[in-house]
C-alpha cells in the first residue's frame, strides 16, 4: 500500500509529465515562429491597415442633413436590432421598458400616452427633431443627464442617421427631411 508522501509524489510526476507532453504536443502541431527568422503575416496586416485609418481620420465628418438624405429605413432597421428589447416599433404597440416609437419623429421629448419617462428627460422639454434626435442617439447620458436609458449611444453618425430615417418610416405621414 502507497503512503501519503508516495500519492503525492506520484502525483506531482504525473502532472509534470502532463504539462510536459502537451507542451511537446502543441509545439508539434503549431509550429512556433520567431520574429528574426521571417515575415510574420500579422505584421502585414498591421502595416496594411495603418494608412487606411490614417485616410479615414483625415477624411472631414459628413454632414448629417447629407447623412440622413442618403440613409435607408432598411439600414435603420438593421441598426434598430439593438434597440428593440426596449422599443416596440409597430403602430399602436405597447409601451416596454422604453416608449413606444411610432411616429416619434416631431413629439414632443417625454410626452408618450402611458409611458412614465424620467424627470431628466422631462426638464429637457423638446420636440424630438430630427438633429435632436441626432444627438440623443449619439449619447442618451449628455442629452439629458439623469435619464433611465441604460443605451451607451451610437457614435456612428452614418448609423444614427440610418435609424433616424427607420423612425421617420415608422408615420402614417412622416415627416419631411431637412
Amino acid at each position: 500500500m502507497m503512503s501519503f508522501l508516495e500519492k503525492a509524489g506520484a502525483g506531482l510526476l504525473i502532472a509534470a509529465w502532463l504539462i510536459w507532453g502537451g507542451h511537446m504536443l502543441a509545439d508539434v502541431l503549431v509550429a512556433p515562429r520567431t520574429a528574426g527568422s521571417e515575415k510574420l503575416p500579422f505584421a502585414e496586416t498591421k502595416t496594411a491597415a495603418a494608412p487606411a485609418a490614417t485616410a479615414a481620420a483625415a477624411a472631414p465628418p459628413q454632414d448629417f442633413k447629407t447623412l440622413l438624405a442618403a440613409a435607408t429605413p432598411d439600414n435603420g432597421a438593421k441598426v434598430f436590432r439593438k434597440c428593440v428589447a426596449c422599443h416596440a416599433a409597430e403602430k399602436g404597440a405597447k409601451h416596454k421598458v422604453g416608449p413606444a416609437l411610432w411616429d416619434v419623429v416631431g413629439r414632443s421629448a417625454a410626452k408618450a400616452d402611458g409611458f412614465n419617462y424620467s424627470p431628466a428627460l422631462g426638464k429637457v422639454g423638446k420636440e424630438w427633431t430630427y438633429e435632436n434626435l441626432d444627438t440623443f442617439l449619439k449619447s442618451p447620458k449628455d442629452y439629458a443627464p439623469g435619464n433611465k436609458m441604460t443605451f451607451a449611444g451610437l457614435p456612428d453618425a452614418a448609423e444614427r442617421a440610418a435609424v433616424i430615417a427607420f423612425l421617420r418610416s415608422l408615420s402614417d405621414s412622416p415627416k419631411p427631411l431637412p
